[in-house]
């Protein structure tokens, strides 16, 4: 059986009165790519912070290759990339890079690390004078410098641009290719479903899914029908309504009534079209559906 890296047990955190995480269970396991999603407030950097040992929990158990997160032995085998981070200005790019590698016995190549991030030929440039999206790439990188086993990515793509964000996820896929496990969270659903195998989506502190990409789509029992028509009447079943051009986009829990219904009143239409709900759509209707923590 493959190798759980990490793992959290009927985990519970609390923040003074306000209960962030509420029984999770989790396992990652070597050579998966994670996607965490949930709406702001979810839970999920919490999680992360408990993964990693930058936080304990108030009850339940956290474990990092079998034994404690605050361990600093098993923590050299991740990875990190917070949400936010605040890299000393006046320091070069390369003397960062230097100095998170000697915190690791076996360190990646700076020179193939920074060209893998699109930041060669700044090693000599002071980080205060990189863009937002050349700081954030950085941040990104040195979650990589120790040559880590398991990476933990927390919005690594906020504020890049659509070129940066698809090189950057190249970087995270040939890391995958080569046997290394990812979990990751993001705003841009396009983002994990581009990328991950496995989705966790997280509401209210608690797991609301957890299965393949395709899975958790169908687990919103919800279909797209898109149609060419000049105007539609009010049919039921349809849950919302989109226009884009001469196109209309229905969702519906059945589309098969739906286009019955269609055919009954008489609407003129053409290029029908049948399809899974999206991540995004899934998503939605999942975190939607959640029950209100107490």
């Amino acid at each position: 059986m493959t190798e759980i890296l990490t793992r959290a047990v009927e985990v519970t955190r609390r923040y003074g009165d306000v209960l962030a995480l509420d029984g999770v269970s989790l396992d990652v396991r070597q050579g998966e790519l994670v996607g965490l999603l949930g709406p702001n407030g979810a839970g999920k950097s919490t999680l992360i912070n408990l993964l990693v040992g930058l936080r304990r929990p108030s009850s339940g158990r956290v474990e990092l290759f079998g034994g404690s997160p605050a361990d600093p032995v098993r923590r050299r085998g991740i990875g990190v990339t917070p949400q936010e981070t605040g890299l000393p200005p006046t320091l070069r790019v390369g003397e960062v890079v230097d100095f998170v590698s000697a915190h690791y016995p076996r360190s990646a190549d700076r020179g193939a690390l920074l060209e893998r991030f699109a930041l060669s030929g700044l090693d000599r440039r002071q980080v205060g004078g990189l863009s937002g999206g050349q700081k954030r790439r950085l941040a990104v990188a040195l979650a990589f410098v120790g040559n880590p086993r398991l990476v933990f990515l927390d919005e690594p793509t906020t504020g890049l641009d659509v070129e940066a964000r698809r090189a950057l996820w190249d970087a995270i896929r040939h890391f995958h290719a080569d046997g290394g496990t990812v979990v990751l969270t993001s705003h841009y659903l396009e983002e994990i479903e581009a990328l991950a195998e496995r989705v966790v989506v997280i509401g209210q502190g608690r797991v609301l899914a957890d299965d393949t990409t395709a899975a958790v789509r169908d687990m919103a029992g919800i279909r797209r029908v898109t149609l060419v028509c000049d105007s539609l009447p009010e049919l039921p079943g349809v849950l919302s309504t989109e226009h884009d051009g001469s196109r209309t986009h229905l969702l519906t829990a059945d589309a098969d009534a739906l286009v019955r219904d269609l055919v009954r009143a008489d609407v003129p239409f053409s290029g029908l079209e049948i399809r899974p709900t999206s991540l995004e759509e899934a998503f939605l209707v999942i975190t939607a559906r959640a029950p209100q923590a107490a």
